[in-house]
């Protein structure tokens, strides 16, 4: 099997799998006996490891199931809090958000009364205009790093200028994480996500970085756990795996880098050079090993299928619903065409992918798109 769908999972590091069984038989980190001491210094031993590696402190550090529930708490709690201290109810996006911000956004819209107002995105994959807010919002959102182009995002220059007209700033960093420095309060933001299973964690387990102030409410009630942000009794050896890979994905971060960009280059060099009609969406300001290509006339869904049956795994932007493909809602914001769109592949590594691994998707891949084409075509 060659993977090349990192942004979406990247394996386990053996580091947090030790981690994790070492506390799997940790009890309750809330209980004042012995048991519960123990627990709950693993856990805090966790919380000021992460604080280190994001720029945080360690108070700032929420527990969560997901990147998704940390964004969900994050927008739906800022907004909630805006509302009942200000009354505002206007709310600031990207139109390129992951579905986790974005449904999040549009169904305060939809449910709450928000007024939504869109940031505009160039054809590089860059928010273009940030005139939009400087007017006073509930909350204000873009994510750091672009999960289908990889496309680096200014989120410290947009929270800045938010910041200069009280709005709190959220920033969905799940897929930058692990991969390029996040520095939480260099950023100037109100919140942020991230998740463990993108930098080698376990799956199950996200983190909401959150500012005393203003801080969201909760969307689950009960014991007071983790700020009152998030009740429920927290998974310590979760915790703690996140946190050891997390330290050695920062650790380890710039030697990976190096190796990946290497890789990156030849693929994009072989992929160019042999498949005709090709672009790179975008190849500068990206995530390191992040490339996503268009391949005009071809179907996205027949290459993932044709890859698939070549032992290679990827994925591509585009969704389905109710059986009808359509084009990704990102190179739709960025103004691509149908034809190239349609076509769209996203392919990604990560500290497992071997040159020979390349190799192999360089010589598949030309018969492939040229299949993928003549169905594009049907």
């Amino acid at each position: 099997m060659a993977y090349f769908d990192h942004a979406a999972t990247t394996p386990m590091r053996q580091s947090a799998i030790d981690a994790w069984v070492e506390h799997a038989g940790a009890l309750n980190p809330g209980g004042q006996y012995k048991s519960g001491r123990a627990a709950n210094c693993a856990l805090t031993d966790a919380r000021e490891s992460i604080a280190a590696a994001l720029g945080a402190q360690p108070t700032e550090v929420i527990f969560v199931s997901s990147g998704t529930e940390a964004d969900n708490v994050a927008i739906r709690g800022l907004y909630r809090t805006a509302v009942k201290s200000s009354g505002l109810t206007r709310v600031v996006s990207s139109p390129i958000e992951h579905a986790a911000v974005l449904e999040t956004v549009k169904s305060l819209g939809a449910e709450e009364g928000a007024e939504v107002k869109w940031l505009p995105v160039g054809s590089d994959g860059v928010v273009a205009d940030a005139a939009v807010l400087d007017e006073p919002a509930a909350v204000a959102t873009c994510m750091l790093a672009n999960n289908e182009t990889g496309v680096v995002q200014p989120v410290a220059e947009l929270a800045e200028r938010a910041s200069r007209v009280g709005t709190a700033f959220h920033v969905d960093a799940v897929q930058a994480v692990g991969k390029i420095p996040v520095d939480f309060h260099a950023l100037g933001v109100t919140t942020l996500a991230a998740s463990a299973h993108k930098f080698g964690g376990p799956r199950g387990t996200g983190i909401l970085l959150a500012k005393r102030s203003p801080a969201p409410l909760p969307l689950i009630i009960g014991g007071g756990q983790e700020r009152g942000i998030r009740s429920g009794t927290v998974d310590v050896a979760s915790a703690v795996a996140t946190a050891v890979a997390l330290a050695e994905a920062v650790e380890e971060m710039e030697g990976e880098r190096e190796v990946v960009d290497k890789l990156r280059t030849k693929l994009i060099r072989g992929i160019i050079e042999n498949v005709p009609e090709t672009t790179v969406t975008v190849d500068g300001n990206v995530l390191p090993g992040h490339v996503h290509f268009l391949f005009p006339g071809a179907s996205g869904d027949a290459m993932i299928m044709l890859l698939d049956s070549k032992g290679i795994e990827a994925s591509t932007g585009s969704a389905c619903s109710a059986g009808v493909s359509r084009m990704s809602h990102v190179l739709d914001a960025m103004g691509v065409g149908t034809r190239e769109g349609m076509g769209a592949l996203r392919l990604t590594l990560g500290r497992t992918t071997t040159e020979e691994e390349v190799d192999f998707l360089i010589r598949e891949l030309p018969a492939i798109v040229e299949r993928a084409r003549v169905a594009g075509a049907l």
